[in-house]
């Protein structure tokens, strides 16, 4: 039981975290050159995939049983 809470915490984590990375690259860091720019929206996009296909994971585990 706890295990499962934990890993939507941890799933919920890394996706809002992912998301608000590519919000600061996009909107707040103007300093940095564009290839380092694209390069940290990739990163965001990286965790936020994750952070997706976990979910689903973690949902179609819940639904086979």
């Amino acid at each position: 039981m706890w295990q499962r809470g934990l890993n939507w915490a941890a799933i919920v984590l890394v996706g809002v975290f992912g998301l608000t990375w590519i919000g600061v690259v996009l909107f707040a860091d103007d300093t940095s050159v564009l290839w380092a720019r694209i390069a940290q929206v990739a990163f965001g996009l990286l965790l936020a995939g994750w952070a997706v296909q976990k979910a689903a994971i973690m949902v179609k585990g819940v639904t086979s049983r």
